[in-house]
C-alpha cells in the first residue's frame, strides 16, 4: 500500500479527532438563563424578605444581603449547593425541591459573577 492511500485512510478519522479536541476545550456556561430566571422567581417569593439588598435593611441584624453573601471568600457554587442542602434557622420551614435549590444556586452565581465584573449584583428584590 503507499503512503498516500494510507493518509488517506486516516483523513476522516483525524478531522473527526481534531474536531472532538476543538470542542474540549470550549466551555459552556456554569448555568443556563433559564435556571437563573427560574432561580430568582424562588428567590423572590421565599428569600427576598430577609435578605433585602443592604439600602432597604430596616434592621442590620437582619440576615446578610444578596450582595455579601455571594461575594464572601469560599461562597462558590460548591458551597451554596451544600449550604441549601441542610437546614438553617428559619429558613427550615422553606423547603425547595432539588431543582429549586439547583435555579437558586444559578441565580446567585450570576450575581456574584456580575458583581465581579463590576455590573452590580443585578436586581434581586
Amino acid at each position: 500500500m503507499d503512503v498516500n492511500r494510507r493518509v488517506r485512510g486516516r483523513l476522516p478519522g483525524a478531522a473527526l479527532l481534531m474536531g472532538i479536541l476543538a470542542l474540549w476545550g470550549t466551555v459552556a456556561p456554569a448555568h443556563s438563563d433559564d435556571a437563573v430566571a427560574r432561580g430568582r422567581v424562588v428567590v423572590e417569593q421565599w428569600c427576598r424578605d430577609c435578605h433585602l439588598r443592604a439600602g432597604d435593611r430596616p434592621d442590620p441584624d437582619m440576615a446578610p444581603p444578596y450582595e455579601q453573601i455571594v461575594l464572601r471568600p469560599g461562597r462558590d457554587r460548591a458551597y451554596f449547593t451544600r449550604f441549601l442542602r441542610e437546614d438553617h434557622f428559619p429558613m427550615t420551614t422553606f423547603r425547595l425541591f432539588d431543582q429549586e435549590k439547583a435555579d437558586v444556586v444559578a441565580y446567585l452565581m450570576s450575581l456574584r459573577e456580575a458583581a465581579r465584573r463590576g455590573a452590580g449584583p443585578g436586581t434581586a428584590r
